[in-house]
């Protein structure tokens, strides 16, 4: 999802950037500072500094308070909505406002300090992203929430005995330094083939680009300003709203949170608006498309399914659980399951085959593309970009290495791992790497977590129920989207690299240091998560935390030991055609894309749709709302809107995100608030009347 939340913005500047390639002459390689296209003509007279002065102590000292915070919010985000936005373009404009006000203070303090170069500006934003992402990439998200008990029995399991495992901090940490640097090695071969040979444009990647080379000119320097000054008023909006709602919510269900908008009847089906200024900041960046399939997939079944088979218990179920597979959660898990697996088969086929018809067409216009000139841009950059190259040896050397390392001790950590099964993950990274990664350079989407999802249902079914399939299955697919998934986001950065100038060198070194803080950072908040703000609830289905991503791969895993047999009447005859409407809906996006139909518009997508299945449709109502104020605000200043709405949802996030901090701080004081907000129907207002009167009225 992140790569479709990001190829909106960056697909119009990836274009932009490949016009600037093509369109420079022979005049221009001799007189760059002539054509008014070449992007490196006005950084002619600036020769990026030596690797090492990229890579500098205020730089990493911003990367660690930067990568806190954003891996902070991105689990908030992943345990309320299960979706993650990519916070790439948000990272470079806050890294940039950090640094650049921090030099400028200095200055007029008198303190002699280096310029805030472009180089650095990548630098910082590559360590910040790459501690962050390991939050998501690195299981924080999925599969460790989906191996404990809150998980398990609501996703219907006994939550006993091999069913679930609990990891100490210790265990955490070890787990992710064993894993997280080996995505960092298998990256390092594929650049020049990506990058210089296939000349693959990641759009995520060449957006940033764009972005930091426009910041640190003098034009781009009034625009960053412009987009600082609306990140602080909407952060300091959402800060003070959210702590003006705390007040409200002095009891269970109190407050804002939980804002009847479309009546009672309703809000039993949890269609309700609770004021989030995050879940509209994430509607504000996601596509709407995605902000309408979460919507309608709510609707169709929380609106319409669930109220149909709560009507069959007795007949088709007996079982009353909510969260039993036996009972009504016995159609849900398999029925979101079918959707996910029927879009993952789709995706994965279709990005592989147009991935292929791509090799293969370059292979034969090789010689064609190796006589065409280059442009000014392109020789300075691919210069840089060889000068600095890792050795391909070194990175195999050290691929092989950690490999080694990890068969031997994550066993050591899951018994239920054998090192046969660790070694063949790592056996099959490398080459799926490559497609994950050539595909993302094509479209954006990493292709990790399908390879993921698929992992589970392998390894699962291998190791089997008795011996803990359910654990085994969740750690190969954790080990396969750590490996697979982050080599790909970290392709991204080195596109950015390339565009701006930036060494290898410091890229390597900046994504070791953002990787080693994402190694101690992200299990220390998924701790304090689960046993400070979560409170011993992280994942059960109807707390304000449910994890819907650990919730499917828990779902995934159980079906792969279990199978069948656990399953209500006729749940399976449901998930069929649930598998055949997500093959439909994607084969209907594409062909709709492909002949450019307006009804490519209105087909909704099937991994959003799928989401509300698990978790219900309790923030849809806020997105959605995010996404219309996005559609209304083009409609009235387009230039504006496009200056400035992922910056202004960057700060509705961030200022929300950053209440829990003082908020859970008054909680450890055990500081009440003073006043209960709720909404009672008539009735219920009757019944209390009724209940309270004789007390209010007694003589005192």
């Amino acid at each position: 999802m992140t790569g479709d939340m990001a190829g909106e913005v960056a697909g119009e500047q990836g274009h932009e950037l490949q016009e600037e390639d093509s369109c420079s002459s022979d005049k221009t390689k001799e007189h760059p500072e002539d054509d008014a296209s070449s992007v490196e003509a006005v950084f002619a007279g600036q020769p990026p500094p030596p690797w090492w002065r990229q890579v500098t102590v205020r730089s990493v000292a911003a990367s660690v308070v930067l990568g806190t915070v954003l891996s902070f919010m991105m689990m908030r985000l992943g345990y309320t909505t299960g979706l993650v936005p990519s916070f790439n373009m948000s990272a470079s404009l806050v890294s940039f406002f950090v640094i650049s006000s921090w030099t400028r203070l200095l200055r007029r303090l008198g303190v002699p300090t280096p310029a805030f170069t472009r180089q650095e500006n990548v630098v910082v934003q590559t360590c910040v992203i790459a501690c962050a992402t390991l939050s998501f990439y690195g299981g924080f998200m999925t599969s460790f929430p989906a191996m404990t008990e809150a998980v398990a029995k609501s996703g219907g399991g006994s939550g006993k005995g091999n069913d679930v495992y609990t990891l100490s901090t210790a265990k955490l940490i070890a787990y992710s330094f064993l894993t997280g640097f080996s995505s960092l090695f298998i990256t390092l071969p594929l650049t020049k083939v990506m990058i210089l040979d296939y000349k693959l444009l990641y759009p995520s990647g060449s957006a940033i680009a764009g972005l930091v080379n426009s910041f640190h000119t003098p034009k781009g320097a009034a625009t960053a300003k412009l987009q600082v000054a609306a990140l602080v008023r909407s952060l300091g909006g959402s800060f003070s709203w959210a702590m003006f709602q705390w007040f409200y919510t002095g009891g269970d269900g109190c407050g804002f949170q939980a804002f009847p908008l479309f009546g009672l009847d309703a809000y039993k089906k949890r269609f309700y608006f609770d004021f989030s200024p995050s879940l509209v900041g994430v509607g504000m960046i996601c596509p709407f498309m995605v902000n309408f399939s979460l919507l309608f997939g709510a609707v169709v079944s929380s609106g319409i399914l669930w109220p149909i088979l709560q009507g069959k218990q007795g007949t088709w179920y007996t079982d009353p659980s909510p969260s039993s597979l036996r009972g009504l959660n016995g159609y849900k898990v398999p029925m979101g399951i079918a959707l996910v697996l029927g879009d993952c088969l789709f995706q994965l086929t279709a990005i592989t085959i147009r991935a292929a018809r791509s090799f293969f067409h370059r292979r034969k216009d090789d010689d064609d593309a190796a006589a065409a000139s280059l442009s000014y841009d392109e020789r300075r950059r691919r210069h840089n970009f060889q000068s600095n190259q890792i050795p391909t040896s070194f990175a195999l050397a050290g691929y092989a290495v950690l490999a080694a390392i990890a068969t031997v001790f994550i066993p050591r950590i899951f018994p239920q791992m054998r090192f046969y099964h660790v070694a063949l993950c790592y056996a099959m990274a490398p080459l799926l790497a490559f497609c994950s990664s050539y595909a993302t350079g094509l479209t954006d989407w990493s292709l990790g977590t399908i390879y993921g999802k698929l992992a589970i249902f392998v390894f699962g079914a291998w190791v089997g129920e008795a011996s803990g399939g359910a654990i085994a299955g969740l750690v190969a697919g954790a080990i396969v989207v750590v490996v697979i998934g982050n080599s790909s986001e970290l392709m991204h950065d080195f596109k950015s690299a390339y565009l701006t100038l930036t060494s290898p060198l410091s890229m390597f070194t900046s994504q070791v240091i953002g990787t080693a803080l994402g190694c101690v950072i992200n299990p220390l908040l998924y701790l304090a998560y689960q046993k400070m703000l979560a409170k011993g609830h992280l994942g059960e289905a109807g707390s304000p935390y449910p994890a819907p991503m650990a919730m499917a791969y828990r779902g995934i895993a159980e079906i792969s030991v279990e199978g069948i047999k656990t399953l209500p009447k006729h749940s399976i005859m449901l998930c069929i055609p649930s598998f055949c409407v997500a093959l439909l809906l994607d084969s209907l996006a594409a062909i709709a894309a492909a002949n450019k139909w307006r009804a490519k518009d209105y087909i909704p997508n099937v991994m959003a749709m799928s989401i509300p299945i698990f978790i219900g449709p309790t923030f849809t109502i806020d997105m959605f709302l995010g996404s219309l104020m996005v559609v209304i605000w083009k409609r009235a200043d387009k230039q504006t809107a496009n200056l400035l709405y992922i910056v202004v949802a960057s700060g509705l996030i961030c200022g929300d995100g950053l209440w829990a901090v003082p908020s859970s701080l008054l909680a450890m004081f055990q500081v009440q608030p003073p006043i209960c907000m709720k909404f009672l129907s008539t009735f219920e207002l009757d019944q209390m009347q009724q209940h309270f009167t004789p007390y209010l009225t007694a003589p005192r």
